[in-house]
């Protein structure tokens, strides 16, 4: 009869007691028995045997749990893991390279506004955390990541020879006040008709960010957009570098940079790597808070701009951003090297080309921002903006079958 595999356990246990202090000719007779009685392969059981033999578990009695288990002192306790996730969703849910630097500063604030009140030991827990750690307390509040939108990049080809290339290996001289922009666009699966598109701009340098949707997606509107969001800059606007779109390669907006003495570029096409930057805003910026909805019309415009006068703040406050520092290529394997995470805020107060001036209105402008309060009038104002404004699915497809049987 066929040992069941407990018994073979048990058998295992006693008998390789036995075969470590038996001789060598005892041990031929031992594995002999070994195999007729559970049916192993010769060589797999003197494998079994041959394993040492582990010392019973004592079980901890200070720690209720399975007898003969033992089991450890939990140092991040339930206060630690509910302190961080206030911090973590306060900061966007950013990831924990970002988040670990970042972390005392947070503490500081949100204790100033009374939005962290913890003990003592708690708060010495969350400024000596290690970045490991904090992924493993936040592994449970992560949630899936939204799934990819709709490329709309139309290229333009008037102007292209007249745009020079710049790739983003050729921003390592580059000062405050260099932008990369893109248009993302908020449709889901038709890019036919009217819907609203956000102009991004991102500041090489600092990381500093500014979006706008213009009115429409013309040259006209884009160039009109791109010169309000340069009086928001803390810096002089010095260049910009684009995609290939028809919507910045165009004589409207070579134009206006030739006049306002700004640098025009352009990256290399299918080459999105070139704006790495910008790209990555895409995603923290606009689709993190926006998603990959549709929206239309000019009510819809006009309250998402108002969002992004607070999620510019949001952002550029209290998001921290990580900078590449170097990359080198050794024997096939791709080495990057990034700086300690800091905010764009920090960034511009660092930078020797941003004047006096500048710098103390930011630093007042900080000093009255509250992050959570500032995040929590940036969700319900999404979730008004989700309610009222967006074009479900269903409406988008019955709107391309009817436009499909017209023609």
């Amino acid at each position: 009869m066929r040992l069941t595999l407990t018994t073979r356990q048990e058998l295992t246990k006693e008998v390789r007691d036995r075969y470590w202090r038996a001789s060598k000719k005892q041990k031929t007779l031992i594995l002999d028995q070994f195999v007729a009685n559970t049916g192993y392969h010769r060589k797999y059981a003197v494998a079994v045997l041959r394993q040492k033999p582990r010392r019973d578990r004592t079980p901890d009695v200070s720690t209720p749990g399975a007898a003969g288990v033992r089991r450890h002192r939990r140092i991040y306790t339930q206060d630690v893991t509910d302190a961080l996730v206030l911090i973590w969703k306060t900061c966007s849910c950013i990831g924990s390279k970002r988040l670990h630097p970042f972390l005392p500063e947070m503490v500081r604030v949100l204790e100033s506004y009374g939005e962290l009140c913890v003990p003592d030991q708690t708060k010495q827990l969350l400024l000596t955390i290690s970045r490991a750690t904090i992924d493993r307390l936040l592994k449970p509040a992560r949630r899936g990541r939204p799934r990819h939108g709709t490329s709309t990049t139309k290229p333009g080809t008037l102007l292209k020879k007249s745009i020079p290339i710049r790739t983003w290996n050729d921003w390592d001289d580059a000062r405050p006040g260099f932008l990369e922009i893109d248009l993302v666009a908020h449709t889901v699966e038709s890019t036919e008709g009217d819907y609203l598109a956000t102009l991004n701009c991102v500041d090489v340098s600092t990381a500093w960010s500014e979006c706008m949707i213009p009115r429409n997606r013309s040259e006209h509107a884009v160039c009109e957009a791109l010169h309000a969001i340069r009086q928001r800059l803390p810096m002089p606007l010095l260049g910009i570098d684009s995609d290939n779109g028809a919507e910045f390669i165009n004589n409207h907006l070579k134009r206006y940079c030739d006049r306002e003495h700004i640098t025009f570029t352009r990256s290399r096409p299918y080459k999105k790597n070139d704006q790495a930057r910008v790209e990555g805003k895409n995603w923290t910026v606009v689709r993190r808070f926006m998603g990959y909805e549709r929206y239309e019309g000019d009510v819809a415009r006009i309250e998402i701009n108002a969002l992004y006068q607070d999620i510019r703040l949001h952002v550029n406050f209290f998001q921290p951003v990580m900078k590449l520092v170097s990359k080198t290529r050794i024997d096939g394997k791709v080495k990057k090297v990034y700086d300690t995470a800091k905010t764009p805020y920090q960034r511009v107060l660092a930078s020797a080309d941003v004047t006096q001036d500048t710098k103390d209105a930011l630093t007042a402008l900080y000093q009255t921002l509250n992050p959570v309060a500032l995040y929590d009038r940036i969700q319900k104002q999404l979730d008004h903006i989700w309610e009222a404004h967006r074009i479900p699915d269903h409406m988008v497809r019955t709107r391309r079958e009817a436009t499909n049987a017209s023609k």
